[in-house]
């Protein structure tokens, strides 16, 4: 990069006591602080994509490395083919995977566990925009999920693309309490019962 079309910024040297920027109290999240607030937008940050013919080992690093417990998983051309979490990589999915004959453990893909993009459900950032933070947790409470994608169309060419996503753990963090979206198994029958399902 050529820097010569830049200007170079005036430095000054700290005095003796420097203290450093706390984030700001008034940033706090409520329930019925605007959705937006809580959204991991795209546009900002990048969506972390993983290939549906990527090892079930590799998504699980990529996760762990990144941070993140979703992953958008896309073609060659970047289209989203579906998503896959924590919960379908370390649940009880690859071990009905194997228990069906499925090859072993370093066999199977993303995509023989991905939830597939017609069974996906989105919200549109239309309805996001005029949505409140607890709208978003009861809406994942209502869809049983961790995460919810969010969704906009190109106004020109009318073209769907995923711009952001919900995380009920992220909320939760924000919100500084749990938020459980899904039903725990408690009993022995009902670990049976969501094994058998």
């Amino acid at each position: 990069m050529a820097t010569s079309s830049f200007k170079t910024l005036a430095t000054h040297r700290p005095s003796a006591r420097v203290s450093v920027q706390k984030p700001d109290a008034h940033k706090s999240v409520t329930p019925y602080s605007p959705a937006l607030d809580v959204m991991t937008d795209f546009s900002r940050l990048h969506s972390v994509t993983i290939a549906p013919d990527a090892k079930l080992f590799t998504a699980n690093e990529t996760m762990l490395a990144r941070g993140v417990r979703l992953l958008l998983v896309v073609d060659d051309n970047q289209h989203l083919l579906g998503v896959i979490s924590t919960r379908d990589t370390l649940g009880e999915r690859p071990m009905q995977l194997l228990h069906q004959g499925k090859g072993n453990m370093f066999e199977l893909t993303v995509g023989d566990l991905m939830h597939s993009i017609g069974g996906i459900d989105m919200l549109d950032l239309t309805d996001v925009r005029h949505a409140n933070v607890g709208d978003i947790v009861a809406t994942l409470k209502k869809l049983g999920q961790q995460h919810v994608l969010v969704a906009s169309r190109d106004a020109g060419t009318g073209q769907q693309r995923v711009c952001g996503v919900f995380s009920a753990t992220q909320i939760g963090r924000q919100l500084g309490v749990e938020v459980q979206t899904f039903e725990v198994a408690r009993t022995f029958a009902q670990i049976e019962a969501a094994l058998a399902g």
